[in-house]
């Protein structure tokens, strides 16, 4: 079987959850080049996964022109996915684009577009749709266990991104609905096709208005009501405002049961230190006391369900599962614009697409 030649743009955060993945498929997997503009990161992630067979680059257009690979892997701030993104599938290259898919629904269009008319794929990476646990639970809804799904309770939510790429508008597109509620969003389109009818939403509103994060142009609180075309209602939330680490809580109810689903804060080790652990779960500001440590944290979340599908795809040259498209995507994007006119505005928002 051939390599996959990955190249990963970027050597911060989001790399980390995706090199991660692809060493666990190092049977179909070559990472090839590195691209960061901060050579240190680049060999401190190098460093932590043991990686030396590949070029390290600190120019985008340099790597992308001369890197030998089948698949460009954006992992950089949100303002970025546009350029790297078009620049890539214009040189042959099929892409992977973290969440969301870009700052504005024009350059993701474009993007989309740009796929299309040149035959090549974006795959999205919205990981949870690769979450097991909500694989399971979507399994359990499917097979009628609680009935005839009625609503949706989804948020992702945690204490505030410290990136100054999260502080400006114009370098990450919004505040946490855009970066954390992207992913009830798309979990919910996926889910239902991307065939919503109806939004209504409220934010706090950026700034001063925010509710703790005053020096943040964007919202550090958002909430959204959507309904879809089968009837399915659902709530979805995103804040700044939650500490104590990440909560990603979603739950299912119909007309005969519910599933509760707790992605971050359900692991079977609950434990108590005084001096405190290394890292117990992602953004936890403390880890004394007690808690609950993460167990293979990175294949919890969805990331190396996600990566191993995006790998399967491009190596048959086939598009991803509804949700992990580039299309999906830039939906996603779409309803997270939309909610923000609905806040803005005080008005519920019809979805003109499907002539609701």
């Amino acid at each position: 079987m051939r390599k996959l030649r990955v190249l990963i743009m970027g050597a911060a955060f989001s790399a980390d959850l995706h090199i991660d993945a692809y060493l666990r498929l190092k049977d179909r997997v070559e990472i090839v080049g590195i691209v960061d503009r901060a050579a240190d990161r680049i060999e401190t992630l190098a460093t932590r996964y043991g990686l030396t067979d590949f070029k390290s680059y600190s120019d985008i257009d340099e790597a992308i022109a001369d890197a030998d690979c089948d698949l460009v892997d954006v992992c950089m701030p949100n303002f970025l996915h546009h350029k790297v993104t078009v620049a890539a599938l214009k040189k042959g290259r099929d892409v992977i684009v973290e969440k969301p898919f870009a700052t504005t629904v024009a350059d993701g269009r474009e993007m989309v577009e740009t796929a299309q008319r040149l035959g090549k794929h974006i795959y999205y990476a919205e990981d949870w749709l690769g979450c097991p646990a909500l694989r399971k639970a979507l399994e359990l809804v499917e097979s009628g266990a609680i009935g005839e799904l009625k609503f949706v309770r989804a948020r992702e939510c945690h204490s505030g991104s410290h990136s100054p790429f999260a502080q400006t508008i114009e370098y990450c597109g919004g505040g946490s609905m855009i970066h954390l509620g992207i992913h009830p969003v798309g979990f919910m389109l996926a889910m239902k096709n991307n065939r919503w009818t109806e939004l209504v939403a409220m934010t706090s509103g950026g700034g001063e208005s925010n509710l703790v994060h005053k020096g943040m142009e964007g919202e550090d609180w958002a909430g959204a009501l959507m309904r879809f075309e089968d009837g399915t209602t659902a709530v979805l939330e995103a804040n700044y405002v939650s500490a104590g680490g990440m909560e990603d809580v979603i739950a299912f109810y119909g007309t005969q049961g519910c599933l509760h689903v707790d992605l971050t804060f359900s692991s079977p080790i609950k434990a108590f230190s005084i001096p405190g652990f290394d890292y117990t779960v992602e953004k936890a500001e403390i880890t004394t006391g007690w808690s609950n440590p993460a167990v293979d944290e990175k294949f919890n979340l969805g990331y190396v369900s996600e990566i191993t599908h995006f790998v399967d795809c491009a190596l048959k040259g086939v598009d991803a599962n509804v949700g992990l498209r580039g299309v999906d995507g830039l939906e996603a994007l779409e309803v997270v614009n939309l909610i923000y006119q609905s806040a803005k505005e005080g008005v519920a928002i019809k979805n003109k697409k499907l002539g609701a």
